[in-house]
C-alpha cells in the first residue's frame, strides 16, 4: 500500500472524532446503548498545508489524484501520533490547491479513516 509523501502539515490540524451507537430508547426513559460495529470510532482529519513549494504541492496532487480513480486508500501517521503509518489507512475524497504565490501554494484536504485488512 502507497504511503503519504513525507510532507508535514501546517499547524492548526483538526482531528474530528464522531464515534457511532445504536441507542434504543424505552418508554420509561431507560436507553440501551451499544457501540455501532467493531470499528465505531473513525477519524478524520482536516489538514492544511499552508505555503508549500510548488513541487511539494504537485507531489500531494499527484498522490491524490492516483488514488481517485478507484478510491484507493494510503498510509498516513498523523500529527503526535505513535505507532507507524502503517497503522492507520486512510482515503482522501475531497482536496482543493490554492495558488498563494509565485511557486508556493496552499493544499486543503481531508482524510477519512479506512479499516481494511
Amino acid at each position: 500500500m502507497a504511503t503519504f509523501p513525507s510532507i508535514t502539515p501546517s499547524y492548526g490540524a483538526q482531528k474530528v472524532s464522531s464515534p457511532r451507537f445504536n441507542i434504543t430508547a424505552f418508554g420509561d426513559g431507560y436507553e440501551q446503548i451499544t457501540k455501532d460495529g467493531i470499528n465505531n470510532n473513525r477519524k478524520v482529519w482536516n489538514l492544511n498545508f499552508n505555503n508549500i513549494s510548488e513541487s511539494d504541492s504537485d507531489s500531494i496532487e499527484t498522490f491524490l489524484n492516483s488514488r481517485a480513480d478507484d478510491a484507493a486508500s494510503f498510509n498516513w501517521l498523523p500529527p503526535g501520533e505513535s505507532g507507524s503509518a502503517t497503522d492507520y489507512q486512510w482515503r482522501c475524497f475531497t482536496w482543493d490547491k490554492q495558488i498563494d504565490f509565485t511557486n508556493r501554494a496552499t493544499i486543503t484536504c481531508t482524510f477519512t479513516q479506512v479499516f481494511e485488512a
